[in-house]
């Protein structure tokens, strides 16, 4: 039995909802849907990110456990604005955790980095929490690490990936 033409067609199908611009056609994202993205994700990274600066700070903490307790937080405060809104709208716990690490990993990943690059070679993990380069440095460094973010994620919304993945439930 040939079924070739079942597939062929359902490959045809496919490809033509993915080109009608369905949930499922992600081609050619905007740079406004990556810009929201981006800054609902970097929402939750500041605020982890500032609580880890500060708690750490506050204690005299060194700069190794500051910055691990702030890239911690900064992740943890990341997944959550994402599974809390999966949630909202009826995922079960494990599915919404799973589409939170799909959909926000890379893009923590790069902020945080981004981020605490900036800080560390500005010299602000030395400085107190009374003191403008703290804050200066913690906050120029999120405003770079949006203009760095927002176009890788961009290209992974466009190939169904990142941010995307949470469309589908929206």
């Amino acid at each position: 039995m040939d079924h070739t033409a079942h597939h062929t067609s359902t490959a045809h199908d496919h490809a033509a909802h993915q080109a009608n611009g369905g949930h499922g056609g992600h081609r050619g994202a905007s740079w406004g849907t990556a810009a929201k993205a981006t800054l609902h994700c970097l929402t939750g990274c500041a605020i982890g990110e500032i609580l880890g600066m500060v708690i750490g700070t506050a204690l005299l903490w060194g700069n190794v456990p500051t910055m691990v307790l702030a890239i911690t937080l900064a992740f943890l405060f990341g997944y959550s604005f994402t599974l809390f809104a999966l949630r909202r709208v009826g995922l079960d716990f494990k599915s919404a955790v799973k589409v939170a690490l799909a959909a926000d990993t890379v893009s923590i990943a790069i902020m945080e980095l981004v981020d605490n690059g900036v800080i560390a070679l500005s010299g602000a993990m030395d400085a107190h929490l009374s003191d403008s380069l703290f804050w200066t440095a913690l906050l120029g460094g999120f405003a770079v690490a949006f203009v760095i973010t927002t176009p890788v994620n961009k290209w992974m919304i466009g190939r169904g990936k990142g941010h995307a993945v949470v469309h589908a439930y929206h």
